[in-house]
């Protein structure tokens, strides 16, 4: 029912931009012939009422075999509407420019003709007409391209010193990885290259900081066997995110609910994962050691779960001078981290994804997930404790990266 009404709201959404850029369209088109304008007006509103009808068939695509169909469908819809949206900031621009024309008109030059006003009223812009057209257009291929870049991994190099990490630890090189969503993935040849890719720098440790998968444990059987080739002298560790739990999808008893995250767990110990539910484990080198903490997902924004209890995994850690952990929703640095634990010295986050979507280039890091997430992407520090959130290895929801590249993080110890 919900699912009806939502498709509802936006085939009618979409009817009200397509009536608005239609506007627009015969602006632009005025000095063509009436040939070509009724060849634009019917490839427009044609293509519109194609794409409007495809968005319709979603309901009937949610057997797990049109998965990537579906998500390929509603990111391409999805982009059009935002698309068309931006083209629209444009063209509302011009109608108040024309509002407040014909008002200051009527108000100073009521008994005005010719340029002011005339009998037609005022024209809309071409140049803006223009302007939005190409801004919709641009941003709507950069979508389309963005769907390239979901497997363009990029290694981020990140030394980080501590004046109390021990010195047998000093040098130590950590890979986090976050954010797999293997049930997004469709290319297993691209995801063992982002493999080779890690195991590439020989790291010490590896760390994964939660969202294996979308919802199902079974999304990661295809890649059990690459996964399982992350090895590290000291281990690879796991948490878990809020989407491992499997609360965005309908089961039909809560026992199968609980037996998918029961299998997952196992799934990620036959992987050779050590998976953390609350606890520490204590690494050693030289004779020296460091505490290494895992929670389950804990989140300070109302509609994320808390499962995590720091209190319990952090519990015998007092004793080691260097803690490390591992918390899959960066707000929970700010809420519960820095201000109650002052001795965790790096915390690894993941979760945002950088919405996949921004741009980071020298002077500039922007996206539109900083308006919902502080720390959202990178390095953040604050005293003497530092928080770094990766991008994410996969991508959920919009089947590519604009900007914000698939991460996988290299830390060294210095």
């Amino acid at each position: 029912m919900h699912n009806k009404r939502f498709l509802a709201v936006v085939i009618i959404l979409f009817l009200l931009l397509d009536l608005y850029i239609f506007q627009a369209l015969k602006t632009i088109s005025q000095g063509a012939s009436a040939r070509g304008r009724a060849i634009l007006f019917s490839s427009y509103w044609a293509v519109s009422i194609l794409i409007i009808g495809i968005f319709a068939l979603l309901p009937f695509l949610w057997d797990p075999e049109y998965r990537r169909v579906r998500t390929y469908i509603f990111a391409t819809v999805l982009g059009l509407f935002f698309a068309k949206l931006l083209a629209c900031v444009f063209f509302l621009l011009d109608d108040i420019r024309r509002l407040v024309q014909w008002a200051s008109g009527k108000l100073f030059f009521p008994n005005t003709e010719g340029d002011t006003i005339s009998e037609d009223g005022i024209t809309r812009s071409i140049f803006l007409s223009w302007l939005g057209l190409g801004a919709g257009g641009a941003l709507f291929s950069t979508l389309v391209y963005g769907y390239s870049n979901k497997y363009n991994y990029k290694v981020r190099r990140v030394p980080l010193a501590f004046d109390n990490l021990p010195p047998a630890f000093k040098g130590m090189k950590i890979i986090q990885l976050s954010d797999i969503h293997s049930g997004s993935l469709s290319n297993s040849q691209a995801v063992a290259h982002g493999i080779d890719r890690v195991l590439a720098e020989k790291p010490d440790l590896i760390l994964f900081t939660g969202d294996l998968v979308n919802d199902i444990s079974t999304e990661v059987d295809p890649y059990i066997e690459i996964f399982s080739r992350l090895k590290a002298p000291m281990g690879v560790f796991s948490t878990l995110g809020n989407h491992d739990y499997g609360d965005y999808i309908w089961w039909e008893t809560p026992e199968k609910k609980k037996a998918n995250l029961q299998r997952l767990q196992q799934l990620q110990a036959d992987m050779g994962w050590r998976l953390l539910m609350n606890e520490h484990v204590v690494l050693e080198k030289g004779g020296q050691q460091i505490a290494l903490i895992g929670i389950e997902n804990w989140s300070a924004k109302a509609r994320f779960p808390k499962h995590g209890r720091l209190d319990e995994a952090y519990a015998g850690t007092e004793k080691y001078p260097f803690k490390i952990l591992m918390s899959h929703d960066p707000s929970h640095w700010d809420a519960q981290v820095r201000p109650h634990y002052p001795d965790i010295d790096l915390a690894l986050a993941g979760h945002t994804h950088g919405m996949q979507f921004g741009v980071e280039i020298p002077g500039l890091k922007w996206s539109p997930v900083q308006y919902v997430y502080k720390q959202w992407a990178g390095l953040y520090e604050q005293g003497r404790q530092k928080l770094y959130v990766n991008r994410g290895f996969g991508f959920i929801g919009y089947p590519g990266r604009v900007g914000i590249l698939p991460e996988i993080t290299v830390i060294e110890l210095v």
